[in-house]
Protein backbone atom coordinates (compact mmCIF):
# COMPACT_ATOMS: atom_id res chain seq x y z
CA UNK A 1 0.00 0.00 0.00
CA UNK A 2 1.06 3.70 -0.65
CA UNK A 3 2.02 5.10 2.62
CA UNK A 4 -0.19 8.19 2.72
CA UNK A 5 -3.55 5.92 2.40
CA UNK A 6 -2.14 3.22 4.87
CA UNK A 7 -2.01 6.41 7.13
CA UNK A 8 -5.29 7.14 6.33
CA UNK A 9 -6.70 3.74 7.13
CA UNK A 10 -4.74 4.03 10.17
CA UNK A 11 -6.15 7.11 11.33
CA UNK A 12 -9.69 5.35 10.46
CA UNK A 13 -9.22 2.34 12.06
CA UNK A 14 -8.59 4.44 15.51
CA UNK A 15 -11.70 6.25 15.23
CA UNK A 16 -13.97 3.29 14.12
CA UNK A 17 -12.74 1.17 17.25
CA UNK A 18 -13.12 3.84 19.16
CA UNK A 19 -16.68 3.59 17.92
CA UNK A 20 -19.25 1.79 20.65
CA UNK A 21 -19.71 -1.64 19.33
CA UNK A 22 -20.27 -5.19 20.77
CA UNK A 23 -16.64 -6.30 21.75
CA UNK A 24 -15.87 -2.92 22.69
CA UNK A 25 -18.96 -2.89 25.50
CA UNK A 26 -17.66 -6.35 26.35
CA UNK A 27 -14.25 -5.12 27.60
CA UNK A 28 -15.17 -2.59 29.21
CA UNK A 29 -17.87 -4.92 31.25
CA UNK A 30 -15.06 -7.86 31.59
CA UNK A 31 -12.10 -5.56 32.41
CA UNK A 32 -15.08 -4.14 35.18
CA UNK A 33 -15.21 -7.40 36.45
CA UNK A 34 -11.84 -9.38 35.95
CA UNK A 35 -9.21 -6.87 35.28
CA UNK A 36 -7.39 -6.16 32.36
CA UNK A 37 -4.84 -9.28 32.41
CA UNK A 38 -8.04 -11.74 32.16
CA UNK A 39 -9.80 -9.58 29.78
CA UNK A 40 -6.87 -10.02 27.23
CA UNK A 41 -8.70 -13.56 26.22
CA UNK A 42 -12.08 -12.01 25.69
CA UNK A 43 -10.35 -9.19 23.72
CA UNK A 44 -8.22 -11.84 21.45
CA UNK A 45 -11.35 -13.77 20.74
CA UNK A 46 -12.72 -10.64 19.54
CA UNK A 47 -9.66 -9.98 17.29
CA UNK A 48 -10.01 -13.98 15.88
CA UNK A 49 -13.78 -12.96 15.23
CA UNK A 50 -12.98 -9.71 13.23
CA UNK A 51 -9.81 -11.42 11.25
CA UNK A 52 -12.15 -13.96 10.25
CA UNK A 53 -14.80 -11.48 8.69
CA UNK A 54 -12.22 -9.47 7.11
CA UNK A 55 -10.83 -12.33 5.46
CA UNK A 56 -14.53 -13.51 4.13
CA UNK A 57 -15.04 -9.65 2.98
CA UNK A 58 -11.77 -10.01 1.44
CA UNK A 59 -12.47 -12.96 -0.83
CA UNK A 60 -15.86 -11.54 -1.80
CA UNK A 61 -14.27 -8.11 -2.69
CA UNK A 62 -11.03 -10.34 -4.66
CA UNK A 63 -13.73 -12.16 -6.89
CA UNK A 64 -15.69 -9.15 -7.26
CA UNK A 65 -12.53 -7.07 -8.49
CA UNK A 66 -11.24 -9.48 -10.56
CA UNK A 67 -14.29 -10.42 -12.43
CA UNK A 68 -14.35 -6.69 -13.46
CA UNK A 69 -12.18 -3.74 -12.21
CA UNK A 70 -15.18 -1.36 -12.72
CA UNK A 71 -16.79 -2.55 -9.77
CA UNK A 72 -14.55 -1.10 -7.59
CA UNK A 73 -16.14 2.59 -8.32
CA UNK A 74 -19.62 0.89 -7.44
CA UNK A 75 -18.00 -0.41 -4.50
CA UNK A 76 -17.09 2.67 -3.20
CA UNK A 77 -20.24 4.76 -3.42
CA UNK A 78 -22.29 2.28 -2.20
CA UNK A 79 -19.88 1.59 0.51
CA UNK A 80 -19.95 5.09 1.41
CA UNK A 81 -23.60 6.01 1.19
CA UNK A 82 -23.71 2.71 3.62
CA UNK A 83 -21.07 4.33 6.46
CA UNK A 84 -23.09 7.16 6.03
CA UNK A 85 -26.13 5.78 6.64
CA UNK A 86 -24.57 3.87 10.03
CA UNK A 87 -23.40 6.95 11.10
CA UNK A 88 -27.03 8.62 11.18
CA UNK A 89 -28.11 5.48 13.19
CA UNK A 90 -25.31 6.24 15.87
CA UNK A 91 -26.07 9.66 15.64
CA UNK A 92 -29.37 9.03 16.78
CA UNK A 93 -28.82 6.24 18.91
CA UNK A 94 -29.12 6.18 23.61
CA UNK A 95 -26.55 6.49 25.44
CA UNK A 96 -24.85 3.27 26.40
CA UNK A 97 -25.74 1.78 30.18
CA UNK A 98 -23.54 -1.12 31.59
CA UNK A 99 -24.51 -3.64 33.47
CA UNK A 100 -22.68 -6.28 34.82
CA UNK A 101 -24.55 -9.55 35.78
CA UNK A 102 -23.94 -12.58 38.11
CA UNK A 103 -23.64 -14.85 35.12
CA UNK A 104 -20.28 -13.52 33.20
CA UNK A 105 -18.70 -13.25 37.00
CA UNK A 106 -18.04 -17.08 36.56
CA UNK A 107 -16.65 -17.33 33.16
CA UNK A 108 -12.99 -19.16 33.12
CA UNK A 109 -10.43 -18.37 30.87
CA UNK A 110 -11.83 -19.63 27.53
CA UNK A 111 -15.55 -18.66 28.36
CA UNK A 112 -14.02 -15.04 28.33
CA UNK A 113 -12.39 -16.26 24.54
CA UNK A 114 -15.66 -17.51 23.76
CA UNK A 115 -17.87 -15.00 24.25
CA UNK A 116 -15.21 -12.38 22.55
CA UNK A 117 -14.85 -14.43 19.57
CA UNK A 118 -18.94 -15.33 19.59
CA UNK A 119 -19.74 -11.31 20.26
CA UNK A 120 -17.97 -10.60 16.97
CA UNK A 121 -18.89 -13.33 14.83
CA UNK A 122 -22.68 -13.34 15.50
CA UNK A 123 -22.87 -9.66 14.19
CA UNK A 124 -23.97 -10.06 11.14
CA UNK A 125 -23.22 -5.84 10.18
CA UNK A 126 -20.03 -6.49 11.32
CA UNK A 127 -19.34 -8.33 7.40
CA UNK A 128 -21.43 -5.57 5.81
CA UNK A 129 -19.06 -2.92 6.91
CA UNK A 130 -16.42 -4.14 6.10
CA UNK A 131 -17.48 -4.90 2.74
CA UNK A 132 -18.07 -1.17 2.73
CA UNK A 133 -14.63 0.04 4.72
CA UNK A 134 -12.24 -1.80 2.88
CA UNK A 135 -13.06 -0.90 -0.75
CA UNK A 136 -12.55 2.28 0.12
CA UNK A 137 -8.70 2.23 0.50
CA UNK A 138 -7.74 -0.68 -2.42
CA UNK A 139 -5.60 0.16 -4.87
CA UNK A 140 -6.48 -2.05 -7.57
CA UNK A 141 -2.85 -1.13 -9.45
CA UNK A 142 -1.44 -3.04 -6.90
CA UNK A 143 -1.50 -6.67 -5.09
CA UNK A 144 -4.83 -7.37 -4.04
CA UNK A 145 -3.49 -10.44 -1.44
CA UNK A 146 -0.79 -7.99 0.33
CA UNK A 147 -3.05 -4.96 0.86
CA UNK A 148 -5.83 -6.86 2.81
CA UNK A 149 -3.16 -8.71 4.43
CA UNK A 150 -1.78 -5.17 5.90
CA UNK A 151 -5.64 -3.52 6.26
CA UNK A 152 -6.13 -6.95 8.42
CA UNK A 153 -3.23 -6.82 10.78
CA UNK A 154 -3.41 -2.95 10.91
CA UNK A 155 -7.51 -3.13 12.26
CA UNK A 156 -6.71 -6.38 14.34
CA UNK A 157 -3.81 -4.75 15.98
CA UNK A 158 -5.62 -1.44 16.62
CA UNK A 159 -8.80 -3.02 17.94
CA UNK A 160 -6.98 -5.18 20.21
CA UNK A 161 -4.89 -1.98 21.75
CA UNK A 162 -8.43 -0.11 21.87
CA UNK A 163 -9.82 -2.88 23.77
CA UNK A 164 -7.42 -3.30 25.79
CA UNK A 165 -6.88 -0.15 27.09
CA UNK A 166 -11.04 0.21 27.47
CA UNK A 167 -10.39 -2.71 29.99
CA UNK A 168 -8.09 -1.07 32.24
CA UNK A 169 -9.91 1.76 32.24
CA UNK A 170 -13.41 0.18 32.64
CA UNK A 171 -14.34 1.98 36.06
CA UNK A 172 -13.48 5.27 34.74
CA UNK A 173 -15.09 5.06 31.68
CA UNK A 174 -18.52 3.47 32.72
CA UNK A 175 -19.99 6.12 34.52
CA UNK A 176 -18.60 8.59 31.63
CA UNK A 177 -20.42 6.38 29.04
CA UNK A 178 -24.26 6.78 31.05
CA UNK A 179 -23.45 10.65 31.35
CA UNK A 180 -22.03 12.35 27.87
CA UNK A 181 -22.41 8.90 26.22
CA UNK A 182 -25.04 10.85 23.98
CA UNK A 183 -22.31 13.34 22.72
CA UNK A 184 -19.98 10.27 22.09
CA UNK A 185 -22.29 8.16 19.96
CA UNK A 186 -22.81 11.83 17.90
CA UNK A 187 -19.13 12.64 17.53
CA UNK A 188 -18.85 8.82 16.14
CA UNK A 189 -21.92 9.18 13.84
CA UNK A 190 -20.06 12.33 12.34
CA UNK A 191 -16.93 10.11 11.87
CA UNK A 192 -18.74 7.97 9.94
CA UNK A 193 -20.43 9.94 7.86
CA UNK A 194 -17.01 11.90 6.81
CA UNK A 195 -15.47 9.25 6.06
CA UNK A 196 -18.61 8.28 3.60
CA UNK A 197 -18.95 11.19 2.04
CA UNK A 198 -15.12 11.85 2.16
CA UNK A 199 -13.09 8.85 0.67
CA UNK A 200 -15.57 8.09 -2.34
CA UNK A 201 -14.93 11.48 -3.26
CA UNK A 202 -11.04 11.31 -2.94
CA UNK A 203 -10.17 8.86 -4.66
Amino acid sequence: MALNTWLIYLLASIGLSLTPGPNSLLALTHGALYGARRTLFTIVGGVFGFSALIALAMFGLTALLQASASVLTVLKWVGGAYLVWLGIQLWRSPALHLEASERTARLGNAGLFRQGLLSALANPKVLLFYGAFLPQFIDPQRGLLLQFAIMAATFASVECLVEYLLARLAFRIRPWLAKGGKGFNRCCGGLFAVIGVALPLGR
